[in-house]
């Protein structure tokens, strides 16, 4: 008995050495708490978030003063970045580098973009090859935080033709190569999410059925292809226009022309970009009118322009672009626009000023839809058990102010005061 008794006293601190060590290597729960105003009803919410996912929502909570002047939405999710801030993913000469997609990604974070595709135009297949394989190692890399969802190929698959090509440099367009494509795909991680092409080109709709049945989603765009065409892109698989209302000859016959297929075929959705640029406030109208906020997404297009200095630039084969100081960028060489200098935030507020949509509806089409078109089925939405990819914004005179951006639960932007 003397000796038990001698004991505990060890036993105890052993047994407390051990509880301490369990403790220890136990993984830290990092837990949040957020507050504002859901944009789906305009209704006051807490959200609790644990190890970067929604762990629950209570719409039973009494904000205080400054938490009613804040919205709480699903971050934003652009399916066509071509770059920002200098950074190119393959828009000309492009000496692209994992830093740079970083750094990118964090301009990104600061207008709520939370889940974006970089997005290579038509180039040569080494660069494309090359940036490719930047790309994925800048996507695997931790701090993107999930960011990187896999990428958007627009071209070398489309028109040659003037107009329809938009700014995409002649002489690396070409027709659908498979052996090309799965080049890319290979080099991609097999994370090329969605490929635009134009189907009226040759071996375009054979290609279409093969990344069909890769689960890849296929775009038209850059396009002059009749009806008859377009629809049988669509039985082959095809699912969703590129940007919509251009990349198109500025002289098209009124009745037949790409434009009015792609609006009327209801198993075509279509991305538009709502810079106050690309398209007038009646084509919004229109075309919001025609597929609604269930078969529309909201995309920037925004280039490596966005955040430079207004002047002029060089394209890849040396011709000019114009970077003017209301953020529009031009080709005069084929009087049209190249591309955007504005960020998908700005098409939230645009759309909702020019169709008088809610501001759900907006979200929907900048958040939802992408990620439910792409297979992102963890994200585009404040759901418990969803990443959470949550944006504080207010909103005045139809702009967005990001306030804060937590990306996988981590905060990666705060406003200054």
């Amino acid at each position: 008995m003397k000796f038990l008794f001698c004991c505990y006293p060890i036993l105890r601190i052993t047994l407390l050495i051990i509880m301490i060590l369990i403790l220890i290597s136990m993984p830290s729960i990092a837990q949040q708490k957020i507050e504002g105003i859901f944009y789906l009803d305009g209704q006051p919410v807490s959200i609790t978030v644990i190890d970067g996912k929604i762990d629950q929502i209570d719409r039973n909570v009494e904000l205080n003063e400054d938490s009613r002047k804040v919205f709480i939405a699903p971050g934003l999710i652009d399916n066509q970045v071509n770059g920002i801030n200098g950074v190119s993913f393959s828009f000309g000469q492009s000496e692209l580098n994992v830093q740079g997609v970083l750094e990118a990604t964090k301009v990104l974070w600061q207008r709520g973009v939370t889940t974006y595709l970089p997005t290579l135009t038509t180039n040569s297949h080494e660069l494309l090859l090359k940036n490719l394989s930047i790309l994925e190692s800048a996507r695997k890399d931790e701090s993107s935080l999930g960011s990187i969802a896999g990428y958007h190929l627009e071209g070398p698959y489309i028109s040659p033709a003037d107009g329809y090509r938009g700014a995409h440099s002649i002489n690396f367009v070409r027709k659908p190569d498979w052996n090309e494509f799965m080049e890319y795909y290979r080099t991609a991680g097999k994370r090329i999410l969605t490929v635009t092409v134009a189907p009226e080109i040759e071996g375009a709709i054979e290609f279409i059925k093969k990344c069909s049945e890769l689960g890849i989603v296929v775009a038209l765009g850059h396009h002059n292809a009749t009806t008859g065409i377009i629809n049988r892109a669509v039985e082959y698989g095809a699912k969703i226009s590129t940007h919509l209302g251009n990349a198109m000859s500025n002289t098209i016959n009124r009745h037949v022309n790409p434009l009015w297929p792609q609006l009327s075929n209801d198993g075509l959705m279509i991305s538009i970009i709502c810079d106050g640029f690309h398209l007038l406030p009646e084509q919004i109208r229109v075309f919001y009118k025609v597929k609604g906020a269930e078969r529309t997404i909201i995309t920037s297009d925004v280039t490596m322009y966005a955040n430079l200095t207004p002047g002029v630039y060089k394209n890849i084969d040396g011709e000019d672009i114009e970077l003017s100081s209301d953020g529009r960028i031009f080709y005069p060489a084929q009087n049209n626009l190249a591309g955007s200098a504005s960020t998908i935030d700005k098409g939230v507020g645009h759309i909702m000023k020019v169709t008088g949509c809610s501001l759900s509806d907006a979200i929907k089409m900048a958040s939802t839809n992408p990620a439910q078109l792409y297979g992102l089925n963890d994200r585009g939405k404040i759901e418990t058990g969803k990443r959470a990819d949550i944006i504080l914004f207010t909103i005045e005179d139809y702009r967005m102010k990001i306030l804060k951006t937590i990306v996988n639960g981590k905060v990666v932007y705060e406003a200054s005061e």
